[in-house]
C-alpha cells in the first residue's frame, strides 16, 4: 500500500518538475523577445529582409517570405516553400527580429541541403499526431479493464511524441546555429548585435529542451500509474 501511495505521489512530482521547467523556459524566452525587439539591430534592417538576403544568398529565390498574424508565430514550411513571419518581426528592425528571421532561414537551408533531421522530423509528423491521439485512450482502456500489456502498448504510442521532439533538437539548434553564421557571412549585424542573437536563439534552444524533460516526466508518470494499477490487481 505504502508503494503504491510513493509511486502516486512521485508520479505528480515529476509533473510539478516537468511544468517548472517549462515554465521557466518559456519565460526566458518570453524575457529575451521583450528585451531584443526593443533594441535595433545594427544594420538598421526589417526581419523580411534579412530574410531575403538570406535566402538569396544561399540560391532560395524561389522561397517566398509571408506575413502571418500572432506572436512568436514564425516557422518554415517545407512543403510550400516559404518562410512565414509574424508581423512584429516581419517588420521589425530590432535583434530580435533579425535572430527570428535568420533562423526561419537556417529551416529552409537545411531543406535545401535535405538535413536528415529535418525529413526525419517532417515525414513521421502525421504518425506522432496519431499516436498522440490514441495513446492515452489506449492507456485508460488498459487501465480499466485490468491489462497491463494494453497500457504498456499505450505507453509505446505515446513514446513517438518523446522521439519527434528528441528528434527536434538537433533540427533548432543546427536552424540557429546556420542563422548565426549566415549573419555573420552576410556581415548584417555588429558584436552586440550578434551577442544579442546568441541569447535569443539560445533561450528559444531551451524551450525545445524543455520540451523533451516535461514529457519524459509525463511518461514516466504515467508508466507509475500503470505499476501502481498492475500492484492494486
Amino acid at each position: 500500500m505504502y508503494g503504491n501511495e510513493l509511486g502516486y505521489y512521485s508520479g505528480y512530482i515529476f509533473v510539478i518538475i516537468g511544468f517548472i521547467i517549462t515554465m521557466g523556459a518559456q519565460l526566458l524566452v518570453k524575457g529575451n523577445y521583450s528585451k531584443y525587439k526593443n533594441i535595433s539591430n545594427s544594420s538598421k534592417i526589417k526581419g523580411y529582409e534579412v530574410a531575403r538576403k538570406i535566402l538569396d544568398a544561399n540560391g532560395l529565390k524561389n522561397v517566398k517570405i509571408e506575413q502571418v498574424s500572432g506572436e512568436l508565430s514564425d516557422h518554415y514550411d517545407p512543403s510550400s516553400k516559404v518562410v512565414r513571419l509574424s508581423s512584429d518581426i516581419y517588420n521589425g528592425s530590432s535583434i530580435a527580429s533579425m535572430a527570428v528571421a535568420a533562423h526561419e532561414c537556417g529551416h529552409a537551408i537545411q531543406d535545401k541541403e535535405n538535413y536528415k533531421a529535418l525529413r526525419i522530423r517532417s515525414s513521421i509528423v502525421p504518425m506522432v499526431n496519431l499516436c498522440d491521439r490514441i495513446g492515452y485512450i489506449v492507456i485508460m482502456l488498459g487501465i480499466v479493464l485490468g491489462f497491463f500489456n494494453l497500457a504498456m502498448i499505450g505507453l509505446i504510442l505515446l513514446g513517438a511524441v518523446l522521439f519527434f521532439q528528441l528528434i527536434t533538437l538537433p533540427v533548432e539548434f543546427n536552424a540557429s546555429s546556420r542563422a548565426k553564421k549566415q549573419i555573420n557571412m552576410l556581415s548584417l549585424g555588429d558584436n552586440k548585435t550578434a551577442d544579442g542573437i546568441s541569447k535569443m536563439l539560445t533561450a528559444a534552444a531551451l524551450t525545445y529542451v524543455a520540451s523533451v524533460i516535461n514529457t519524459l516526466f509525463q511518461l514516466l508518470r504515467m508508466f507509475l500509474m500503470i505499476l501502481g494499477n498492475r500492484r492494486r490487481n
